[in-house]
């Protein structure tokens, strides 16, 4: 009975040192569904929109894309490859939110210029500047001829 508590001793001590190791941080960059920059959860399959990371709604099974240690001081305790900064120095956008097309940032840092590294407009879209309200630098082809001004010189009704 000795020898099998001393066992349980060694194991129970073993398994202590193995839990209080230090890990290497789990690497968490994936390309998610839209194909950009995604959250990788722990079952190493799924990959949430970066968008999606520390909205109140859990994407991974475990919820790892919620948890506060993560959430708690937004920018600053997500992932590099999260975040995009704006030019302006305290406003961020999610790393998905770059190069869609839409001024999430407000002064269009995150659709043109060299922060962003933008391609030029795709064929889905019309390129002018400036535009008015919530685009940048190009507009949803959609949008062409719509009756409703989008670009300042009207390009967008008249030429697109």
């Amino acid at each position: 009975s000795v020898v099998a508590l001393l066992v349980l001793v060694v194991a129970l001590a073993s398994w202590l040192a193995l839990a209080l190791l230090p890990r290497a941080p789990v690497n968490r960059l994936c390309i998610a569904p839209n194909n950009k920059t995604g959250f990788l959860c722990d079952d190493r399959v799924t990959c949430a929109p970066a968008s999606s990371v520390c909205d109140s709604i859990s994407n991974c099974r475990n919820g790892e894309d919620e948890q506060e240690q993560l959430c708690g001081d937004l920018p600053h305790s997500l992932p590099e490859h999260l975040v995009f900064y704006c030019r302006s120095p305290r406003s961020w956008v999610y790393a998905d939110q770059r190069c869609n097309g839409m001024n999430d940032c407000g002064d269009c840092s995150d659709e043109t210029g060299s922060l962003s590294a933008c391609p030029p407009c795709g064929p889905d879209w019309w390129s002018c500047s400036p535009v008015h309200y919530e685009f940048c630098s190009c507009i949803p082809r959609r949008l062409c001829r719509d009756g409703i001004q989008h670009c300042l010189g009207w390009s967008d009704e008249f030429l697109c």
